[in-house]
Parts: C-alpha cells; sequence; structure tokens
C-alpha cells in the first residue's frame, strides 16, 4: 500500500510545494442560496430550444427494424414528495420477432424557463433501469435525449411489469420550469444468422431481483443514507436452483455531499467556527453487506451535475456521466452456499462518512440452472482490509491543506455445484484513493486534486479446464480550482476550472477466446460569474472533452468544445486512437483545482460573443 501510493503521493506534494498564484473561496460562496435568482429575460419568439447532450458512444445496433413502444408521456410539474408516476408495462406482442439481440430505452424530455436540476430514477418492476439528472432550461427552451442499453435486463423486459419514473421537481413563482418527458423502449430484433444467447457464463441473467424500496411511496424507490451510522436494509430470497448472482449497485449523492470531494476534515471546521459547512472529510465509500458480512465496496466516480459547481459549465456538453450515472458490479457468486437455503436474506448499504443524503438501491442478476431444482455451494474463503488516513500538512486559520489517503482490498473464493459443473469463482476488488486539499487565503482558496483506482476481477474455473475471467480497471481523476475576486461594493467575480476523467481498461475472457476494451474519456471546463449582493448578474462558461472508446470491433472518437452554449468545434472519428501511455497511469503532469459548491441558478442567462 504505502510503496503503491508514493508516485501519488510525490506528485501531490510538489504542487501543495507550488500551489497555484490564484485563489478560491468556498466559504462565502456557500452563502449564497438557492432561491436568490436574476430577473428573467423575455425569450424571443423565433429562438429554437437548445439541445443539451451527454458525450458517449453511440448504442451498436442490428440493421433490423426495432419494434417501439412509448411507455410513459408525462409533465413532471410539481412532484415532490408526491409518489413516482406509474405506467403498465408490456413486451411489444407486435414484434413479428420475439428474438432480440438490443433493447435501447429512451428518455427525451424538453423544458422551458427556470428550473433547478432534479435527479430521477427509473424502475421497472422495482428494477432501477436509469438514474440520471434533469438538464437545467433557460427561458428559451431546451431539449435532451438518454438512450441507454438495457438488453442486461432482457429477461425483465420479457415480463408484463409496472413502470415507475420519479423526478421531484418543484413548481412555483419562481421555479417555472416543467419537464415534459416520453419513455420509450426500442427493441431490434436479431438478424436472422445470429444465434439466440444461451443460458450460462456470457449470457443475460435468467431473474433480477429488485434490491430497493417497495410502492407505494412519496419518493423515489432508492433508499436514502443521511448519516455515517445509518443502514438500509432490504430482505430477499433466490431460487434453489441460482448457479451466479451479480449485485448491481445504482448511487447518487445530493445536498450536504453533493460535492463531498471537497468536504474539510471536522477539526478544520471547528477551529474555524464554520457553522453549517459540511464537514467529515473529503472521503467515501459505499459498504455493501450480505447478512452481515462485507461483500463487496463501491468507490464511486465523481458525477458533477447540470447545474455543480458552475451551472455555465454544462451547456450544452453536460458532465460525465450526468445524463446516465454508472452503476456498479459485485460478484455474489461465492457467496451462494449461504443463501441458497431457501430461507429469507438480506442485503445491507452504508456509507462510510456519509452526509445527508444518499440514494442507494441495486439489482440482483440471478442465473438459474434449468436442468436441476437445486444447486449447492460454499464459500471458501473471505478477507478483507482497509486503511484511512488525514494528514494535517499545515494549518493557520483559514489557512491549511490535508492530505487524505485510503485502500481496500475485499477477496471472496466459492464454488457452486450444478449440472455445468462444480465452478470454483473467486472475485477481488482493490481500492487506492488520494486526495490533496488546499485552502488559503484567508478562506478565499480551496484546490483539490483527487484520484480513484477502482480495480475489480472475477474469475471462474469449469471443469475440463475451462475458465471464465472479467477484469476491469478505472481511473478516476478529479482536479479542481475556484477563486472568488473581490471588486468591492458587494460584488465579487467568481471563477472555477474542473478537469474530470472517466478512465477504464476491461478485458473478458471465457476458454481460449479473449477481448479487451478501453475507455479515455477527459472533460476540462472553465467558468466565470459576476455576483453582486448575493445574485448572479453575468456569468461565462466553456467545455472541452475527448472521448476515445476501443474494442476489437468497434471504435469511436469524439473531440467537441462549447463556450457560452454554442459549439466551437465537433470532431467525430470511428478510428481507434489510442495514446501510447494509457491513462491508468498516474503520471499526468497537470494540476488543476475546485469548485465551489452549487449555490447558482443561471436558467435566466443570455449568452452573447462577450459572456451573459
Amino acid at each position: 500500500m504505502a510503496a503503491s501510493l508514493l508516485p501519488l503521493l510525490l506528485f501531490s506534494l510538489f504542487f501543495l510545494l507550488n500551489p497555484p498564484s490564484t485563489t478560491a473561496n468556498l466559504h462565502k460562496v456557500s452563502n449564497l442560496l438557492r432561491s436568490q435568482l436574476l430577473s428573467q429575460p423575455k425569450p424571443h419568439r423565433d429562438t429554437p430550444p437548445i439541445r443539451f447532450f451527454e458525450v458517449t458512444k453511440p448504442i451498436k445496433v442490428p440493421k433490423t427494424k426495432p419494434c417501439s413502444s412509448l411507455v410513459l408521456q408525462h409533465d413532471f410539474g410539481y412532484t415532490y414528495g408526491k409518489p413516482p408516476v406509474l405506467a403498465p408495462y408490456s413486451p411489444p406482442a407486435h414484434c413479428p420477432s420475439q428474438n432480440f439481440s438490443k433493447i435501447v430505452l429512451e428518455w427525451s424530455a424538453t423544458c422551458k424557463g427556470r428550473q433547478f436540476d432534479r435527479i430521477f430514477g427509473v424502475w421497472l418492476g422495482g428494477v432501477e433501469l436509469l438514474r440520471s439528472c434533469t438538464a437545467e432550461p433557460t427561458a428559451t427552451g431546451i431539449v435532451w435525449t438518454v438512450k441507454k442499453d438495457v438488453t442486461r435486463y432482457y429477461s425483465l423486459l420479457m415480463k408484463e411489469e409496472t413502470l415507475a419514473v420519479y423526478l421531484g421537481n418543484v413548481v412555483d413563482k419562481t421555479y417555472t420550469g416543467v419537464y415534459h418527458v416520453n419513455v420509450t423502449f426500442h427493441f431490434y430484433p436479431a438478424a436472422k444468422n445470429s444465434e439466440k444467447l444461451a443460458s450460462g457464463y456470457g449470457s443475460w441473467a435468467d431473474l433480477i431481483l429488485p434490491i430497493s424500496r417497495n410502492l407505494p411511496l412519496n419518493d423515489g424507490l432508492w433508499f436514502e443514507i443521511e448519516n455515517s451510522t445509518d443502514l438500509e436494509v432490504k430482505k430477499f430470497k433466490i431460487p434453489r436452483n441460482a448457479y451466479r448472482a451479480v449485485l448491481e449497485v445504482y448511487l447518487s449523492f445530493h445536498e450536504n455531499d453533493e460535492f463531498w470531494y471537497s468536504n474539510p476534515p471536522n477539526d478544520y471546521i471547528s477551529a474555524n467556527n464554520l457553522t453549517g459547512t459540511p464537514g467529515n472529510g473529503p472521503f467515501r465509500e459505499v459498504l455493501v453487506g450480505l447478512d452481515g458480512k462485507l461483500v463487496g465496496a463501491v468507490w464511486p466516480f465523481t458525477v458533477i451535475y447540470t447545474g455543480g459547481i458552475n451551472p455555465l459549465l454544462w451547456r450544452p456538453i453536460t458532465g460525465i456521466g450526468s445524463f446516465d450515472l454508472p452503476s456498479y458490479n459485485i460478484e455474489i457468486t461465492p457467496f451462494l452456499g449461504k443463501i441458497l437455503d431457501g430461507k429469507t436474506h438480506t442485503f445491507e448499504f452504508s456509507v462510510t462518512n456519509a452526509l445527508n443524503v444518499w440514494y442507494i438501491d441495486a439489482n440482483l442478476h440471478i442465473w438459474l440452472d434449468h436442468k436441476s431444482t437445486q444447486t449447492e455451494g460454499r464459500l471458501l474463503g473471505h478477507g478483507s482490509g482497509s486503511s484511512l488516513s488525514t494528514s494535517t500538512l499545515y494549518m493557520k486559520g483559514l489557512n491549511a491543506s490535508f492530505l487524505t489517503l485510503s485502500s481496500r482490498s475485499i477477496s471472496s473464493t466459492g464454488w457452486v455445484k450444478s449440472s455445468h459443473g462444480k465452478m470454483t469463482t473467486q472475485s477481488i476488488q482493490e481500492f487506492k484513493y488520494i486526495n490533496l486539499m488546499v485552502m488559503g487565503n484567508d478562506g478565499d482558496l480551496q484546490t483539490v486534486n483527487q484520484t480513484i483506482h477502482f480495480n475489480d476481477g472475477v474469475y471462474t474455473k469449469f471443469p475440463y479446464s475451462f475458465s471464465y475471467s472479467i477484469n476491469s480497471s478505472k481511473l478516476f481523476p478529479l482536479y479542481l480550482y475556484s477563486d472568488n475576486v473581490d471588486r468591492g461594493n458587494g460584488t465579487y467575480l467568481s471563477l472555477a476550472n474542473v478537469t474530470l476523467g472517466f478512465n477504464e481498461e476491461r478485458s473478458n475472457s471465457a476458454g481460449s477466446s479473449f477481448s479487451k476494451t478501453f475507455l479515455e474519456n477527459l472533460q476540462t471546463g472553465q467558468g466565470s460569474m459576476i455576483v453582486k449582493n448575493n445574485l448572479v448578474s453575468s456569468g461565462l462558461g466553456s467545455t472541452q472533452e475527448v472521448y476515445n472508446y476501443g474494442c476489437p470491433k468497434f471504435c469511436y472518437f469524439r473531440n467537441v468544445s462549447s463556450s457560452n452554449y454554442t459549439i466551437l468545434y465537433d470532431t467525430v472519428s470511428s478510428s481507434c486512437r489510442r495514446r501510447p501511455q494509457s491513462q491508468l497511469d498516474i503520471s499526468h503532469g497537470k494540476f488543476y483545482s475546485i469548485p465551489a459548491r452549487k449555490v447558482f441558478l443561471t436558467s435566466d442567462l443570455r449568452e452573447d460573443e462577450k459572456g451573459v
């Protein structure tokens, strides 16, 4: 652990001793309230709505004509604290083929007026299919579409179920935006020569159980974690002929923990009497238990929502993951021997150092042995270890610097005996974390330099030397900077720069076959706002993003930039452009710094060549 983090430590200490010359303010900005708004200009009648988008690779679909079903059409006005919107769902009986190779969920929405970003979820039979954030509208209106490959939920989508959508929105004289939403499923029949996936490793699960709250509710189906001692529990029972199980975890963070990676240690807050400043330090992890035993963890990607830091950064290019928040898989197969008894068991969820509030639920994907009524298994070994430390490198009043280091490893091995033979599965998770936080200039400076390594692997050995494995190595770099410059007369300039990355290398092997994919997704943004008497009077945001994805049969590259709602350039290519050195190597050679907390609503700002 110590040796592996040494390059990170030296890299961070270099910038600690050579800090950026500009400064920023977390504490002044945190006093601005969301309800303090600009008067909204009258929109031009002929101005078309702006299309917002998240940069991602297109979904590869077959050339067959899809069978599409509009399942829900609804206007989300004042829906906060009300039950989710429900709609009946059934698979497409009108489709000439019931053998589908791809199923796509499409969320399309429009909105105009003034509104904050709102988190929402889409569930089918209690199973979450999509966690997302709305775009913040303008006076002239916006439109956005989210398309998600939901083929992994194949067995669920072939049943009649109830679709539930919760989007907690507020509409009154101040917040005027109503979200007009369509939810559609597109079913792509398999080509004539394609083969239907057989049951087994490499196929989709035969059964998906919801690990979420039950309807009726006046909220989303997610569990709410409000502090570090909260433990949310869900009872479940699986069929006795299961031979594989994977828990898919959905999560999002809000309110006092929306910017958890910038939360200072409690000692700093107490020493400076910063009442109301969110604390508990900058480290968070989601822990998942099975019948009271730790079985997996999630160290989440730092999604920045569409109103985060400086809302003008995300117009029209939204933050990585903001329209389709990532879910995380935890292999449960080694533990099947503990839960194949036909009895009720529990999953437990908690968040280390949590403040109010985290929304968490999960889906349990189960593979069934159709040639037997009961399988058997045994847990052979299970171990975990972790470390967490925060060092105060310097503190004098509001000027301080902190270094937080953490690591965790979880390893489990077990066998399951089914008609496929005796399969031994090992699951390994390894995490490393570093966060360097600097505050200076009497509280007018905060910078954060954070990196999360998230590696996991699943290795299954079948009889007759056949094996199956999945390996994933993720790197989540985050560099943030904010600066407040006092201009007198109650006016100051708020500056924010952001660099955000989601990088992954993934390999799959089954027998003699092997495949490897990579994703390098890097986003940078620069924003400024003039704030007078706690009101945003003008602002400007620019964003650049380079998205590079490759696999054996498909590559996608996009380099796009925007400034003040306008696309400056947009280059798209189907060629593979793998860098000579992977981004999963930590030596970035750059340092960027931190955002102020989200306190602005700028839906009424209009663009021109000089800013807004």
